[in-house]
């Protein structure tokens, strides 16, 4: 049976880690892995978590099995952290499920949506996070792209965007992300989600949200603002949640997927269908990542820790973003690097060629992906002098 098998491709950005892990150079940096890093190049546990979890040691009876739907009470905790005042209100049109990461919580909503309308059509952003696609196709969903980044000019196409939508049909799947997008850091305004929505609703498309980075662009409420706009106005909706970056869990695997129904009696079976799915593909999800997530959301002190943490967090992306734009916009007049301080979030195209992107790897030591998209996390301050000169050599 296994002489039958191929060969498969490693994935671009495990290549590149693994690229870089050969290279034995003192000045190489690397700015293609996704995780968040702090000005010493660390990816810190965070305070709040750490006291939880000393908390948690103590509390803890027991090993055994959480359940299928996970820790019910960090399902209620992410509920009402991702929805805000709509989870007050309509909480019983809410079903919502632990997962194992992100990317469980997207595996299950795409055999959610495959149950409601088998084979549907899911549209994705071009760009989009490259694991969206297999994904949500193996779950047997077919994909379709719609144009959203304008790499000439590095910013939304929103007109394009909303073109290409026109040609959905009713029951068709939207993806779209929640905050900081992925790869290109460039972010709908209200105004933009607000049309979106009126294309929805005229058209029957199903949104799905993927919210990987909550709190990591304006703040966990301006985050949010997008998605709870679709929830108070959308007859039926899909987030994906993640808490590897906003809680720094990323090998605790902690994700939840929601399902927003039209009403309490349709919610109730759509619980049962997640629950069944999730069973069918991992039974049990982990327990202790999420325990950790609900104690911090749940504990007044901890929660307001928490958010002063993530408020660092986003705060030094920012500041890494301003520098790092500035830098480069006064050693060089080729390129206009400020939409760089214009994104949100860890991810940012720079706009340079391939070519480019092979010199600063082969001749600085400076990895990223060949698209150009560089983590901004992985930028401190005992770099960003030799990756800004080293930017500008390239393209001089």
């Amino acid at each position: 049976m296994f002489e039958n098998l191929k060969q498969i491709e490693k994935d671009a950005i495990i290549g590149i880690m693994a690229l870089f892990r050969e290279d034995h150079s003192e000045n190489k940096v690397d700015l293609s892995v996704g995780v968040y890093q702090d000005d010493t190049g660390v990816t810190p546990i965070m305070a709040s978590i750490k006291q939880a979890e000393t908390e948690l040691l103590v509390q803890e009876k027991t090993k055994s099995y959480v359940g299928i739907a996970g820790l019910p009470k960090f399902n209620d905790a992410i509920s009402e952290l991702v929805f805000g005042s709509f989870y007050h209100k309509d909480r019983n049109r809410i079903a919502t499920i632990q997962t194992p990461g992100g990317s469980g919580g997207l595996c299950v909503a795409g055999h959610l949506i495959n149950r409601g309308k088998h084979g549907a059509t899911v549209w994705a952003s071009t760009p989009t996070w490259p694991n969206h696609i297999p994904l949500l196709s193996t779950s047997g969903l077919t994909i379709k792209s719609y144009e959203y980044y304008d790499r000439e000019n590095n910013q939304i196409n929103f007109s394009r965007m909303m073109s290409s939508l026109e040609s959905s049909a009713s029951g068709d799947v939207l993806l779209l992300h929640g905050c900081c997008h992925n790869p290109c850091g460039a972010d709908l305004n209200m105004e933009q989600w607000q049309s979106i929505l009126e294309l929805i609703n005229k058209k029957g498309l199903l949104p799905l949200v993927d919210l990987a980075y909550l709190g990591l662009g304006d703040g966990v409420d301006e985050d949010a603002s997008g998605l709870r706009l679709l929830a108070n106005n959308c007859k039926e909706l899909i987030v994906v949640t993640s808490c590897s970056k906003n809680f720094g869990l990323y090998k605790e695997r902690v994700g939840a997927v929601s399902a927003i129904s039209a009403n309490a009696e349709e919610s109730a079976r759509t619980l049962s269908n997640l629950a069944n799915i999730a069973r069918s593909i991992y039974s049990m999800p982990p327990d202790h990542g999420a325990a950790l997530a609900a104690q911090v959301l749940t504990d007044n002190q901890l929660r307001e820790k928490w958010l002063e943490e993530l408020a660092q967090l986003r705060n030094r992306i920012k500041q890494v973003r301003t520098e790092l734009s500035n830098g480069l916009n006064a050693r060089q007049n080729k390129i206009d690097f400020s939409f760089i301080k214009k994104e949100k979030g860890m991810f940012s195209f720079l706009g340079i060629s391939r070519d480019h992107v092979i010199e600063l790897r082969e001749r600085f030591h400076i990895y990223m992906v060949e698209s150009s998209r560089i983590n901004i996390a992985g930028i401190n301050q005992k770099n960003i002098s030799y990756i800004v000169e080293s930017i500008c050599h390239v393209i001089d």
